[in-house]
């Protein structure tokens, strides 16, 4: 508590100091005693191929039950994002009780397509903030080896009728990938060169080990050649691709060229499954149960713009979520933005004016991979991690979403 009070006299004497603002501790502070993700692995042939999103989803609360620090009785609320099951709400309910949750949590599942996860993290936070819940858990989980995202059937044709933004809304990730690149003018060479970096840069993390912090191992069944099944425990991330280089990017074929050339299987986010979540409480709750505090959790925001250009959705999230704080993108130590394509990585960089140095470190979505309803409370998992190696304070992270917005969150290593 005496740091507590430090830090509010240090916050009075400097209030013109938005970062200063932001590192005060408050015993009211929404903050993250635990951040933790499953390996994200090759969708439709890699190790959760044959892994169930209930499973997924059991596995990861379970793990996080196991490395709680106090009793799941006392959690309230499970938020899990997810994208592409009808199901999931019955499916998270069920995960949690296997999980070893008792039957007095609430579960529920929430879908803002590409930033679920952070947006289950928002719900939770506020949640806590107002007073409605005490301790919450936020996650994310999505088998892509089984779903997807894509509208199979058009809507209602009078509904499309009345706006062409509407009608925009059944454009493909992939055509709105090509709008991007069109619209602004990015070639494929510098596409190419932005998604050779992500590849580096993962290499680079998972041979250090800096992954490692992040990741759970999971243990499920996988089949073989010969179509048995056979226990497995996972480990590691299946995406990066060791040596890639631009030019080797370059010779890869356009994955829609009905819509242009520009995005390819090697510029684009992979096709992944995998699981993360977040515990979340008030500071003076943490400090009642004893618990380390790895963040506080500062606000997040959600912006929309053109379907059309869905992609450049943190372009819109990132300036009002900083506008909020009175921060500078110049002010953040660590800032991780979904790579669903490199079209839109690339023009958020340069449009915002990003370092290159502080975005996506340890590689992005193009070489991690992007399970839909995960990727929001990775990000957290995987920023935190990287603040911490670099003893790094103020994350940010932000991604697109489909139909024409962006989220952004902010948050406070404290480790």
């Amino acid at each position: 508590m005496a740091a507590e009070r430090v830090s509010s006299i240090l916050k009075h004497l400097s209030p013109n100091d938005p970062v200063a603002a932001i590192l005060s501790k408050s015993p009211d502070d929404v903050v993250i005693t635990l951040a933790l993700r499953t390996p994200l692995c090759k969708g439709k042939k890699g190790g959760f191929k044959d892994t169930k999103l209930e499973y997924l989803m059991y596995a990861t609360l379970k793990a996080t039950r196991e490395r709680l620090g106090f009793s799941p009785d006392l959690v309230e609320d499970i938020c899990m994002g997810n994208v592409s099951d009808g199901k999931a709400a019955y499916k998270a309910r069920t995960a949690a009780l296997a999980a070893g949750f008792p039957n007095t949590v609430g579960v529920n599942s929430i879908n803002r397509f590409c930033s679920s996860g952070l947006k289950a993290t928002a719900d939770i936070a506020h949640a806590i903030a107002a007073g409605s819940i005490e301790i919450g858990i936020a996650a994310g989980a999505e088998s892509m080896t089984i779903g997807g995202d894509q509208v199979d059937v058009p809507f209602d044709e009078e509904v499309l009728g009345k706006s062409q933004e509407a009608r925009d809304c059944m454009e493909a990730m992939g055509w709105t990938s090509e709008n991007v690149a069109r619209d602004f003018g990015l070639t494929r060479e510098i596409l190419d060169e932005y998604a050779a970096e992500s590849f580096r840069r993962a290499e680079v993390a998972q041979k250090a080990g800096w992954f490692d912090d992040e990741i759970v191992p999971i243990t499920t069944k996988l089949k073989g050649p010969d179509g048995e099944l056979k226990t497995v425990t996972l480990t590691k991330d299946e995406g990066i691709r060791p040596g890639t280089t631009a030019a080797g990017l370059g010779k890869i074929r356009a994955a829609f060229p009905q819509w242009g050339p520009m995005t390819t299987g090697g510029n684009a986010s992979q096709v992944t499954d995998g699981a993360s979540a977040v515990v979340l409480m008030k500071r003076s709750k943490a400090t009642e149960l004893g618990l380390p505090i790895m963040a506080k959790y500062v606000g997040s925001t959600v912006a929309g713009l053109p379907p059309r250009i869905m992609g450049i959705g943190p372009t819109v999230a990132i300036p009002k979520l900083l506008k909020k704080f009175n921060l500078k993108v110049e002010d953040c130590d660590v800032i991780e933005v979904n790579e669903a394509f490199a079209t839109m990585a690339v023009y958020t960089r340069d449009f915002l004016k990003l370092d290159w140095s502080k975005l996506n470190p340890r590689g992005g979505a193009i070489a991690l991979g992007h399970p839909l309803g995960t990727t929001g409370a990775r990000q957290i998992v995987t920023g935190l991690s990287e603040c911490r190696r670099q003893k790094k304070k103020i994350l940010l992270t932000s991604m697109c979403v489909g139909t024409g917005m962006g989220m952004a969150g902010l948050f406070v290593n404290e480790q």
